[in-house]
């Protein structure tokens, strides 16, 4: 596997990370605060952060931010870990694609959409620096995490209801299959030209596809042959 292709795989997994910004109560000093986001559907992370927030505040002054993402606390220097360089842009909170597809993964999050203090900022990945563990590195153009627009992305509610509502006993078997777990409580959250992910009890799980998919039908097709290899 490439290192690419490792580093989106990874970005793909993780859900929160170290928001650096520049300083405005302090010129010259990074600011770091702990921040969730959720991909869009380019690849992109989508942060709904307060205007009253100090690292909003930074945004405002100077859009250019990076992201730090890691996996596991143990040993940090050891594990993979990914810092994005990037541009923070505003974006319409109130889109319900976008809207939809962030409170399946923070649906605690519901009562900032009511607030106009909170808004979508989306970072425009330009740079990546991915660590997958010792001697195995390097910088990856932006462009490199950017999914192609296709009709997943109207398409992913109803493939999620459809399998929350019908394919239960199927998501379990991906569960222990891929991740050596039997959940008791499981649903769809987020499916995505790379892969899909699941809220399997307290922890959602990332599954990758071993080739894209762009629609309803691939998606299909797809779930269909991961199901079929569970049972082999």
């Amino acid at each position: 596997m490439s290192l690419t292709i490792e580093a989106r795989q990874f970005l793909r997994s993780t859900h929160s990370g170290m928001l650096c910004t520049n300083s405005v109560k302090f010129p010259g000093y990074p600011f770091g605060s702990v921040a969730p986001f959720v991909l869009d559907h380019d690849g992109q992370p989508l942060l709904l952060i307060s205007t009253i927030a100090e690292h909003t505040k930074n945004i405002m002054a100077d859009c250019k931010v990076s992201l730090l993402v890691f996996a596991g606390a143990e040993d940090l220097q050891a594990n993979a870990r990914l810092t994005l360089l990037g541009v923070a842009e505003q974006t319409d909170k109130q889109d319900e694609l976008l809207k939809a597809r962030y409170l399946r993964y923070f649906p605690q999050a519901a009562q900032y959409f009511a607030m106009h203090d909170f808004l979508f900022y989306r970072l425009q990945i330009q740079h990546a620096r991915y660590i997958a563990g010792f001697g195995s590195m390097g910088w990856i153009d932006g462009a490199e995490f950017r999914s192609p627009r296709t009709p997943l992305i109207a398409q992913e509610a109803g493939i999620i209801e459809h399998m929350n509502q019908d394919h239960q006993t199927n998501m379990k078997n991906y569960c222990q299959q891929f991740h050596g777990i039997t959940p008791q409580q499981i649903e769809m959250t987020g499916i995505d030209s790379d892969g899909f992910d699941l809220r399997a009890d307290a922890q959602i799980l990332r599954f990758n596809f071993a080739q894209s998919i762009h629609d309803a039908g691939e998606a299909r097709a797809t779930l269909v042959e991961m199901a079929k290899a569970c049972r082999t």
